[in-house]
């Protein structure tokens, strides 16, 4: 068995199943409800046929030349039975029909035609309709409808029963599909194609509506960055001034320490206090070269020393000086309570 082999028995399984499953009917339903909307010319053009002709047995009456028909036998000319069978048996049902048709019927399988129609399943059981004619019998049938050509023969039981006993190789050898299936297949690639595009734009819009929100949130967060950083600033600066008030001594505490600690005589004609917490003293004394002594005791300055020499004032009679010293910082608190 060569690979062609293979190949065709896989497309004739494969056709079986999909003629035996309701998605063939469903989808056959679907078409001809959407077919019999549009006019009698679109429906030709369309499906690529001309109107279906059926002719019933036996032949009362000629017919029609119009090259499609299909020929409906009467119940009584047939072998109808319901059969119930595992569900495995629909992935090939007309070979697993064949090997046990002797099972079913009084007949082997090279004796009859046969064709097996899925009426349902449930559970792990498939319910099937096998419709059986002696072979003998269709060709006889067969042979009075010569003169023109069949798409198929069906069998009417008080309505037609939807399925066709004509051979295979006695079938016509038509496109399938037609135009209809290949319009409705561009026509589903090209909605497909045009969900894709309008899905991707969708995505982009979305993106770059989210992206602009980003920077957005970023600016924002950017402009909160620096108010925070100011805020930070500011209180830092705030913190650290009045750490350095509350650790030198108010200047109205110096100037009362100063009073108590100058001697008798001596008067002040500058005092200045820098950021650094340096004092700077100068004035006039009767007593100038004992002021660093008097000075020491103050508990509001530390460390005084002279700057430059002491100079005799030959105005005033007193001698000219200059100090220099720094704030006490552990005398602040001490200050600020006397």
């Amino acid at each position: 068995m060569n690979l062609n082999t293979l190949h065709a028995q896989g497309r004739a399984a494969l056709h079986r199943h999909w003629h035996a499953s309701p998605a063939q009917r469903l989808w056959h339903a679907w078409r001809d409800e959407l077919l019999g909307l549009l006019p009698e010319r679109w429906r030709q053009r369309l499906t690529g046929r001309m109107p279906l002709q059926v002719l019933h047995w036996p032949l009362d009456e000629p017919a029609d030349p119009t090259p499609a028909r299909v020929l409906v036998l009467p119940r009584s000319e047939v072998l109808v039975q319901t059969l119930t069978l595992p569900l495995a048996a629909a992935r090939d049902l007309q070979n697993v029909l064949g090997f046990e048709l002797d099972k079913y019927t009084p007949y082997r399988a090279d004796q009859v035609s046969f064709c097996a129609q899925v009426l349902g399943q449930g559970g792990s059981t498939l319910k099937v309709r096998l419709v059986v004619i002696l072979r003998q019998r269709l060709e006889q049938i067969l042979a009075e409808c010569a003169g023109f050509t069949l798409l198929g023969v069906d069998v009417r039981d008080g309505e037609r029963l939807g399925v066709n006993l004509l051979p295979e190789a006695l079938r016509p050898k038509r496109e399938r599909g037609g135009r209809l299936n290949r319009g409705l297949l561009l026509a589903c690639a090209g909605l497909l194609l045009t969900l894709m595009v309008l899905w991707l734009q969708s995505r982009d819009a979305l993106l770059i509506e989210m992206q602009a929100q980003v920077r957005q949130q970023q600016a924002q967060i950017g402009q909160l960055q620096q108010v925070r950083d100011t805020l930070a600033n500011t209180q830092g600066a705030a913190h650290y001034l009045i750490a350095r008030k509350a650790a030198q001594p108010a200047l109205a505490s110096l100037i009362a320490d100063l009073s108590h600690c100058l001697p008798d005589g001596t008067w002040l004609e500058q005092l200045e206090v820098d950021d650094g917490g340096q004092v700077t003293l100068a004035g006039q004394s009767t007593q100038a070269s004992a002021l660093i002594g008097q000075l020491k005791q103050c508990h509001s300055l530390d460390d005084p020393q002279f700057q430059g020499v002491i100079q005799p004032d030959g105005e005033t009679g007193k001698d000219r000086f200059s100090l220099r010293a720094h704030l006490h910082q552990e005398a602040s608190h001490a200050s600020s309570a006397e």
